[in-house]
C-alpha cells in the first residue's frame, strides 16, 4: 500500500559512515540513505561530521509548518560540500524541481522515517560510532539515540531568537553554526582556540553567535552606590529585568528561555563550548533571583521544570554531559542550593506551591541519579567515636562556603 509523500528533508550525497543527527537523534550513514521522511510539524535540528569523533561538527535549524491535506508537502535539501565538509543548501531551481516530481520515488526507496522503532523490517546489529555500542539498524541509518521529548525542549525556540543568535536574520537557511561558533565573550575562554584557528576550519565564513549579552560582574543600574548595588548583586532580579526589557517581545522572559533551550541543545548536539557558558550565564542570572520569583512565580516554575528535562538529557552523551560528581557540579548544585534557600526567605507556609513542586522534583531527581542533597540539614558538628572507644569532636569544613563560616564569614570593614 502506497502512502503520500510527507514533510521531508533530502540530504543528498552524504559519504557513507558519515555521523549524521536530526534533533536528539543520531546514526551514521549508508550508501543508501538520502534524507528523513515524515517530519513532525515543529522546530527541527540537524547536525553532520566527517566522522562520529574528533571532526567538528556542523548543524542548521529549520521549521517545518502545520500544513492543510492540501498543501504540498514541506521539502527542503540539502546537499553534502566535500570542501566544507558539510551541508549547504540546493539553490539550483531546476533540481529543486526535479526533486520535487521524483519525492515519491525517493520517499519510497531511499529515505529513512524521522522515528525509528522496534516495528521496523529485519533489524541488523551494527556499531555505532558514536559511543561503541551495538543498536540496531533500519532503513539504512544506524540508530543511537532517540526521544519523545523534543518538543518540550524547544518549546520557546522561534525563528527571531534563531535570527538574531546565528546572525542569520530571517533566512532560514543562514541558521546555522558549529562546533567551534562562538560568541565575542566567550573567544578568549576557550581553550586553544584563536579567531585565525575558527576561520581556517571553516573558511573564513563563521558567524559570530549574538547572545543576550547577560553580565555577572554586573547586575545593578548604572550609577547605583551602596545599599543599592549590594541588593544588587545578592539579588539579580533587577539585572532579569533588564535582560527581559531587551527581548524582541513575546511573553515575558520567553526569548530567554528559548535562548536557554538553544544552548543546551547545541552543547548536546554539536558539543558548542560557548553556547555551554551561556547557558550557565542564564542559570546563573535567573537562579539567584528573590524579588522576582515573588512575581514571575509561574515563569520560574517553568525554568525549574526546563532544567529537570534538560539535565535528563545529559546521559545521552558517553560519560555524562556535564560532570555531576561533587566537585564537578558544584557551581550547579550551589545555585540550586541557594534558589530553594530563597524560596523560603520569599514564601510564607502556603504560598509558591507551583515553583516549590517543581524544585521539590527536581530535588529529589538529583538525589537518586547522583546522591545531591540540597537541603541544609546536616550535622556541622559533633562527637565521633573511634575504633578504640576514644570520642573526638569533628566538624565539617566543606559546608563552610554554604554556611558563610570561617573563612568565608561575612566580615565588617570600617573605611577611613
Amino acid at each position: 500500500m502506497s502512502h503520500p509523500p510527507t514533510p521531508t528533508i533530502l540530504l543528498l550525497f552524504l559519504p557513507p559512515s558519515t555521523l549524521c543527527g536530526i534533533d536528539l537523534l543520531s546514526f551514521t550513514t549508508s550508501p543508501r540513505f538520502q534524507g528523513i521522511k515524515s517530519l513532525p510539524p515543529g522546530w527541527h535540528f540537524v547536525f553532520t561530521g566527517a566522522t562520529a569523533s574528533l571532526s567538528i561538527r556542523h548543524g542548521f535549524w529549520f521549521h517545518v509548518p502545520h500544513a492543510s491535506p492540501s498543501d504540498p508537502p514541506t521539502l527542503l535539501v540539502r546537499k553534502w560540500d566535500p570542501q566544507k565538509e558539510e551541508l549547504v543548501p540546493e539553490t539550483d531551481p531546476a533540481a529543486l524541481m526535479r526533486y520535487r516530481a521524483n519525492l515519491g520515488t525517493l520517499w519510497r526507496e531511499a529515505l529513512t522515517p524521522y522515528r525509528q522503532s522496534a516495528a521496523a523490517a529485519a533489524p541488523r546489529k551494527a556499531t555505532s560510532a558514536g559511543r561503541g555500542e551495538e543498536v540496531e539498524e533500519y532503513g539504512g541509518a544506524v540508530v543511537e539515540e532517540e526521544s519523545a521529548d523534543w518538543a518540550l525542549l524547544t518549546k520557546h525556540v522561534t525563528s527571531a531568537l534563531l535570527g538574531r543568535l546565528t546572525g542569520g536574520g530571517e533566512d532560514e537557511t543562514g541558521w546555522g553554526l558549529t562546533s567551534v561558533s562562538c560568541a565575542v565573550e566567550d573567544r578568549e575562554e576557550i581553550p586553544g582556540l584563536s579567531s585565525e584557528e575558527v576561520e581556517g576550519v571553516v573558511g573564513g565564513e563563521e558567524r559570530e553567535l549574538r547572545f543576550l549579552g547577560i553580565d555577572l560582574s554586573r547586575t545593578w543600574r548604572e550609577g547605583a552606590v551602596g545599599r543599592e548595588r549590594t541588593e544588587g548583586a545578592m539579588d539579580r532580579s533587577w539585572a532579569l529585568g533588564e535582560v527581559v526589557r531587551r527581548c524582541q517581545g513575546g511573553e515575558w522572559g520567553g526569548e530567554l528561555l528559548g535562548e536557554m533551550e538553544v544552548c543546551f541543545l547545541m552543547v548536546l548536539t554539536v558539543g558548542n563550548y560557548s553556547c555551554l557558558e551561556e547557558w550557565k550565564r542564564v542559570l546563573g542570572l535567573v537562579l539567584t533571583c528573590k524579588k522576582a520569583v515573588r512575581e514571575r512565580e509561574e515563569w520560574f516554575a517553568e525554568v525549574i521544570g526546563l532544567l529537570r528535562r534538560q539535565l535528563r538529557r545529559c546521559e545521552d552523551v558517553e560519560g555524562g554531559l556535564f560532570d555531576m560528581s561533587e566537585e564537578g557540579g558544584a557551581y550547579l548544585k550551589g545555585l540550586l542550593k541557594g534558589f530553594k534557600r530563597g524560596l523560603q526567605e520569599v514564601f510564607e507556609e502556603g504560598e509558591g506551591e507551583d515553583i516549590k513542586a517543581e524544585m521539590d522534583e527536581l530535588e529529589m531527581w538529583l538525589k537518586k541519579e547522583y546522591g545531591w542533597e540540597l537541603s541544609d540539614s546536616f550535622v556541622r558538628k559533633g562527637m565521633l567515636e573511634l575504633e578504640d572507644g576514644e570520642q573526638v569532636e569533628m566538624e565539617m569544613g566543606e559546608l563552610e562556603g554554604e554556611d558563610e563560616r570561617g573563612e568565608y564569614a561575612p566580615v565588617v570593614v570600617e573605611l577611613s
